[in-house]
């Protein structure tokens, strides 16, 4: 992308003619995001499923099922966030994202960002996180490592709280974090309402 796109619409225009990596070639249908533009708390996941590739929505399988009750739980709905994916398209047989699809699909990631310019950033699994602290300058390990805590961060030239957490897939298979999701959504909810922040804010 040349020229930075100005609206939430011309990216997901973008998006639906966007050939810059392989994955096009896989998809249905693009999943550019959907929620709130004026959005103060911005999910961020990895990439869309099967059931996301065939409706071009984020997050309405499986895994969806448990974010939004995830969401519900913290008193919000998908009305008041906006959800979106590193990546735009389906990865076949839902393998992770190679380096090369991320850095291709990125730009677009960055513009939403940009344009939303949320309080908090809810990163959800490894990718996202990565990238994410990629973008604010802090190493990552892995996400058990850093969930549960909230950091005060620049990234993107904005002021944001990233809050880590484990992607909603990882529930199904593993069950016990789902109370570990659920408890940083809380806190994704508190602090994007200005609520919560003693104890619980690391700046960097």
């Amino acid at each position: 992308m040349r020229k930075l796109p100005s609206s939430l619409d011309e990216i997901a225009r973008l998006i639906s003619s966007c050939t810059l990596c392989a994955l096009h070639a896989y998809r249905k249908n693009p999943v550019p995001g959907e929620g709130n533009p004026d959005a103060d708390l911005m999910l961020i996941g990895e990439a869309p499923g099967r059931t996301e590739d065939e409706t071009g929505r984020p997050f309405v399988g499986q895994a969806g099922k448990i974010l939004d009750e995830a969401l519900a739980k913290a008193g919000l709905s998908r009305e008041v966030v906006y959800i979106t994916n590193v990546v735009k398209c389906r990865p076949p047989n839902n393998r992770d994202p190679r380096p090369e699809e991320v850095r291709a699909c990125s730009p677009y990631l960055e513009a939403q960002v940009r344009i939303i310019s949320p309080k908090v950033i809810l990163t959800l699994g490894r990718h996202s996180t990565g990238l994410v602290f990629s973008w604010a300058g802090l190493p990552f390990r892995s996400i058990m490592a850093v969930r549960g805590r909230a950091r005060r961060v620049e990234v993107l030239g904005l002021r944001v709280t990233v809050v880590p957490t484990v992607h909603p897939a990882a529930c199904l298979y593993n069950p016990r974090l789902r109370p570990l999701l659920e408890e940083d959504v809380k806190l994704a909810s508190r602090l994007s309402r200005g609520m919560g922040l003693e104890g619980s804010l690391e700046l960097e």
